[in-house]
């Protein structure tokens, strides 16, 4: 018999399932100054569910000193996880910071000085 291909949806849940249970495990599991407050944005996921990018943003700390160490307890966020999910294979953790809100934030300040200077000029 043919082997049936997976929801497509799959990924997708167990991508916001990982979102959800790191957002609850870091801030109660880790206590390492340097990660501050971690906020996860997204999880992509491979196909083969082997390796997952974590975007996050942080408040109160630097991005650099977080994501080196969110990705020195990676192994322990995934064994973790691992005793959580109801899944084959747990992937593995590559914390990545998510530049996105500061190069937002750097357009709303550009285009907040634009309108000023365009009321200035009229």
């Amino acid at each position: 018999m043919p082997r049936q291909a997976s929801s497509p949806h799959r990924v997708h849940r167990i991508a916001d399932q990982i979102q959800r249970d790191l957002s609850e495990l870091i801030p109660r599991e880790l206590r390492d100054p340097r990660i501050g407050l971690v906020t996860i944005a997204d999880v992509q996921l491979t196909p083969d569910y082997a390796h997952a990018r974590i975007f996050f943003t942080v408040l109160g700390g630097e991005p650099e000193h977080a994501a080196a160490a969110l990705n020195e307890r990676a192994g322990y966020l995934h064994s973790l996880l691992f005793k959580r999910l109801r899944i084959h294979t747990v992937p593995t953790l590559h914390f990545v910071f998510d530049q996105s809100t500061s190069k937002a934030s750097d357009m709303n300040a550009l285009i907040a000085q634009a309108v000023a200077n365009t009321a200035k000029d009229d």
